[in-house]
């Protein structure tokens, strides 16, 4: 019997010909990863050992990007207990303020997550490496202590679920609306500690940008990981970036699967996931009017420049956004910043009326820079919608792609692009 390519990837590190599904291992780590929420409990649980330094000051990245300007002293003090940790330890890989950048999508800017990689995160979208043909998955603070100690973890092989993507996809249709869709169809719970493997015709025409997105999102269906197979898409995005060496993996054609899910593509129309589930997904056209008081168009799931360039084109074609809604656009890293000021995608959202924010989480958990008031509604491109998640417990958060965000804003309701 084969190997999947999650197991393959977990054996290498585990110095082991094969590894199988439900059995309990410890892979040694490439990359541990903590922000300013979740790094201060990581580090206090550190220092309780005997272990004065880390595994590996080069393996190690702590990124503020949550709260990001410090919003308050809370948020202040957190940050200078890491900030302070990292110059102690010597960590090369530290972020904050002018070279600070939403995690998920910094890493893999900067090269410091490649394929065939194991990483682990105190951040449950760390499954977003998975796009890279990386075996990334969200841990506790605590396991992130213990990493950071032994530069290694502890966990339970998964079994895999095969999604294949086939058809060919319609209009304004891109990863956020597929992996809408999928979790729609299985549910919060439909890949519960499992690996999503996506493959298949349409995998190979996606984009990184739009793998990213689908790979970001495995955790909303309860997915242990997800992850594409590396091809020559993922070579050109990589191969610029990567200062030391990686490998491409992929399944055995006989590897066990938990299950295979065809997915066609021809059936998925721009996608909304309504209160207070990202498994409420449905066509936007099947909505009856719903009007809006934001949008957001940001966060490690759609704020790449790839997503800015396509929220630009629309509400350039719109013109002015519509005059009821606060539109904010957060660009994930300095770098996605630069080049949109650098395009002129700037220039169009500012034109429109749009409010522009230097990288961070902020509005995705209720942090800061667009908090949502009782009975607001917010058409957002992040990757939860629960009770409470952007702000008042009694506001409501509609998740979708940019295209629908960005046509949402000019038409005061949730719209597709078509609408504008």
């Amino acid at each position: 019997m084969g190997s999947t390519i999650s197991e393959k990837i977990l054996a290498v590190h585990c110095k082991r010909k094969c590894v199988e599904a439900g059995e309990f291992i410890e892979p040694e780590v490439d990359i541990v990863l903590s922000n300013d929420v979740t790094a201060p409990l990581a580090i206090k649980e550190f220092k309780k050992t005997d272990i004065k330094k880390v595994f590996n000051k080069n393996k190690v990245v702590l990124v503020m990007d949550h709260f990001t300007p410090n919003k308050d002293i809370l948020s202040a003090e957190h940050v200078k207990y890491v900030r302070e940790f990292a110059k102690e330890q010597g960590i090369k890989h530290y972020y904050e303020g002018g070279n600070v950048g939403v995690e998920h999508a910094l890493l893999p800017e900067k090269g410091i997550v490649l394929p065939g990689d194991v990483v682990v995160g105190a951040d449950s979208h760390t499954c977003t490496y998975g796009a890279l043909g990386a075996f990334s998955t969200g841990v506790g603070s605590t396991d992130v202590a213990s990493v950071m100690s032994t530069g290694k973890v502890w966990f339970k092989v998964p079994p895999s679920i095969k999604f294949v993507l086939k058809g060919k996809l319609n209009k304004w249709v891109g990863g956020k609306d597929i992996i809408l869709y999928i979790i729609g169809l299985i549910g919060v719970d439909g890949a519960l500690y499992n690996a999503m493997e996506f493959c298949g015709p349409v995998c190979k025409k996606l984009t990184m940008s739009d793998r990213f997105t689908i790979t970001n999102m495995a955790i909303e269906a309860g997915g242990k990981n997800g992850i594409f197979t590396p091809d020559e898409i993922t070579k050109k995005y990589v191969e610029k970036k990567a200062n030391r060496k990686y490998k491409f993996y992929e399944s055995d054609k006989d590897a066990k699967y938990l299950k295979t899910i065809e997915i066609d593509c021809d059936k998925i129309f721009p996608q909304v996931s309504t209160p207070f589930l990202p498994s409420n997904a449905k066509p936007v056209k099947s909505l009856k009017k719903t009007y809006i008081d934001q949008v957001v168009i940001g966060s490690c799931t759609n704020g790449r420049i790839e997503d800015l360039r396509i929220a630009a084109s629309i509400i350039k074609k719109g013109k002015k956004l519509n005059a009821n809604v606060r539109t904010i656009i957060i660009p994930a890293t300095p770098e996605i910043y630069s080049q949109a000021l650098s395009e002129g995608l700037f220039k169009i959202f500012i034109e429109a009326g749009a409010v522009i924010s230097a990288p961070t989480c902020g509005p995705c958990l209720g942090g800061h820079m667009g908090i949502l008031a009782s009975g607001e509604k917010c058409v957002s491109t992040t990757n939860r919608n629960f009770v409470g998640r952007m702000g008042h417990t009694k506001s409501e958060v509609f998740l979708a792609s940019p295209a629908v965000a960005a046509a949402s804003a000019i038409k005061g309701f949730i719209a597709t692009p078509d609408d504008v």
